[in-house]
């Protein structure tokens, strides 16, 4: 959304006040005006008054809005627009023996929520292109220490992280998977996407290091394939995981049919299955991977739907045009937009640029703004797309774009389930989403746009400062908070290191304790990397949360529901303490605050009850006495743990 379309509605004192005012004016300056009626035509003088002073003020008083959104738009500040979420996709082939045994499924495949909502059914689009393969993820084994450990029920659950290179993760170490099929052999040079789930940080990792410049463990693992007498190298076509450090996929390619061997591992009583496995030639993880599931068969995708095709007018030649997309808000980087000048070359791209006052003279570029759906063309500066006479109403078009977003699309797990694109050999029944999506927002308020534009002038889009870091990380995604911790290094707590930099993040998400995930760490990063100074050392990280639970004994008023105020206590306990919403002022529980219980009466008494016995806080399992304050580490944030509210009732007499 534009933010012209946040100018206030002209309204403000009515007609009624203001002459309500003036009679009330009236005894005191004309003692002798005794006739307040309609009739009366002094009275017939004073609502003219009103009505004009009324038309005036609602006018007046709106100068100071109106100033400070023009200021906004003047700076280049839009209204973040909605942002999707992600989700992961598990497709599933038919069991017909007919099927083939790999099936091709396209980019951009639609896929949608079981149940729709008043705006319709939430449509997601699968982000590459994916293989599936009839053969199944059979076995999970982990080698360490000469033995084999069997993991493939934990795998299978992805509910308790586990360590996929054991523990220690020393070389020689690995993780092998089995593939079982019921033909006798896989198709031989195909793409097999391994789908790896790291725990942690909401299916990402831990703390994330800037400025890295790549992978952090390189030449860590080596995959092989087992060809019936050794483990031979096993082509590696791309690995988003960082050597299974974080949540991606690994692609590796298919060996030769008659090389690659079915393989009894763990000795003559094993079935025989297709084993792959990936070892360790050298330990060179910051921290040892844990992984929660690796699947096979799934594919990541976006909330949104692309439009192609799409027709947005044609050019009259003059300056500063403007053209809306039917969808939005557009998401980053999918608008492909041409323009056909009737030069004889037919539609050219042009590309986007964040300001056009920065454009080239004839540089063939527009501005969009994405939640508006709006997309400008140049004025001053820039290329103004030429008249073409034979396309008076089509010389400019959306070759693609993809739209959507908005809460509406953090669904539960299982929620995803209706195939829209058909894609023959796919068992429709299958289809479902193993873990829940999530990152999606809604558009930004206009008061949070406010404070968003005085941080941004005061870091000048530089980080320098505790402040600089954390105006400029919360603008990376949909983050709640932030906190700038410096000379924090989250390897060495409690030590004080010269030139680093460390950013907490919460993100903008429901539940007692967020937790950012690793894709949502790396955007964050991305936005500080090029902001830092040269010499400073920047990490991302997840909050530290510490388990709080309060035990109250309150006193309830006479005639109060003792169930509805043990619910209403357990409440303000809830929001009073959350990361996002606590706090005294309601903006989040303090970095490292302290718990005073004097505090948590008043949120008892404020509640509904009469009187508080006690309130017993308990801290990450560590019970503090009656009356106490209990004091947080430096950093840290609270998690509510279930809190216990025991309601009396108030004695008679």
């Amino acid at each position: 959304m534009a933010l012209s379309d946040k100018l206030p509605v002209l309204d403000n004192r009515s007609f009624n006040d203001l002459v309500s005012e003036a009679r009330a004016r009236i005894p005191r300056y004309t003692r002798e005006w005794t006739d307040f009626n309609d009739s009366d035509p002094g009275f017939t003088l004073v609502q003219l008054f009103a009505w004009l002073g009324e038309m005036l003020l609602f006018r007046l008083n709106q100068v100071p809005e109106l100033n400070h959104i023009k200021f906004l738009e003047l700076i280049g500040l839009r209204l973040e627009p909605a942002r999707p979420s992600q989700v992961w996709l598990s497709f599933q082939p038919e069991s017909d023996p007919a099927t083939p045994p790999w099936l091709e499924l396209p980019r951009r495949t639609q896929v949608a929520s079981a149940e729709a909502d008043d705006a319709g059914p939430i449509v997601f689009e699968t982000d590459r292109r994916l293989i599936v393969l009839k053969a199944a993820l059979d076995a999970v084994r982990i080698f360490s220490g000469g033995t084999w450990q069997d993991v493939t029920a934990g795998n299978a659950t992805a509910e308790e992280p586990w360590h996929p290179l054991a523990e220690a993760a020393d070389p020689g170490n690995a993780l092998a998977l089995a593939l079982a099929t019921e033909d006798a052999e896989i198709p031989a040079g195909i793409e097999l996407a391994l789908a790896f789930f790291a725990a942690g940080g909401g299916q990402g990792g831990g703390a994330v290091t800037c400025g890295g410049g790549g992978s952090t463990c390189r030449n860590c693992l080596a995959w092989e394939y087992h060809d019936g007498r050794d483990w031979r190298a096993l082509p590696l076509l791309g690995d988003e995981t960082d050597a299974l450090s974080r949540t991606g996929q690994v692609l590796l390619k298919t060996p030769p049919r008659k090389l690659w061997q079915k393989l009894r591992l763990g000795g003559a009583s094993d079935a025989p299955r297709f084993w792959l496995r990936a070892r360790v030639l050298r330990n060179g993880w910051a921290q040892v991977p844990r992984a929660l599931a690796i699947r096979t068969n799934m594919v990541a995708a976006t909330q949104g739907e692309t439009v192609e095709g799409e027709i947005l007018g044609g050019s009259d030649g003059t300056a500063d045009q403007a053209f809306a997309l039917s969808g939005r808000p557009v998401q980053v980087g999918t608008l492909l937009l041409e323009v056909d000048d009737g030069d004889g070359r037919g539609f050219v791209p042009w590309h986007e640029v964040d300001d056009l006052a920065a454009a080239g003279r004839d540089e063939p570029a527009y501005a969009l703004d994405r939640g508006a759906g709006m997309v400008r063309f140049a004025g001053v500066r820039g290329r103004i797309p030429v008249a073409n006479p034979d396309r008076p109403a089509s010389s400019i078009r959306a070759r693609s774009y993809r739209f959507g977003g908005g809460r509406r699309g953090n669904l539960p797990a299982g929620a995803i389930t209706s195939l829209l694109t058909p894609v023959p050999g796919i068992d429709t029944a299958r289809v479902t989403n193993p873990f829940p999506a999530a990152g999606g927002t809604e558009e930004e308020e206009l008061e949070a746009a406010k404070l968003r534009a005085a941080r941004m002038l005061k870091a000048r889009d530089r980080a320098v400062t505790a402040e600089d870091f954390e105006a400029l990380a919360i603008s990376a995604g949909p983050i709640g908070r932030v906190k700038a911790l410096p000379l924090f290094h989250p390897d060495f707590p409690g030590v004080e290191v010269p030139g680093v930099v460390t950013v907490v993040v919460v993100p903008d998400e429901k539940g007692p304790a967020p937790v950012p995930s690793e894709g949502l760490l790396r955007a964050v990063c991305r936005c500080l990397d090029s902001r830092r100074l040269l010499t400073t050392e920047v990490h991302v990280t997840p909050p530290t949360y510490l388990p709080v639970r309060v035990t109250a004994e309150v006193v309830a008023p006479p005639g109060a529901d003792a169930a509805e105020l043990r619910e209403a206590a357990v409440a303000a306990l809830d929001a009073y303490l959350h990361p996002l919403t606590g706090g005294a002022k309601g903006r989040g529980w303090p970095f490292g605050g302290d718990v005073f219980f004097s505090a948590l009466h008043q949120r008892l008494l404020a509640a509904g009850a009469a009187r508080v016995v006690s309130a017993i806080i308990e801290l990450d399992g560590e019970e503090y006495p009656n009356c106490t304050d209990v004091p947080v580490p430096a950093g840290a944030l609270l998690a509510s743990a279930g809190h216990e509210v025991i309601v009396q009732e108030e004695l008679a007499g």
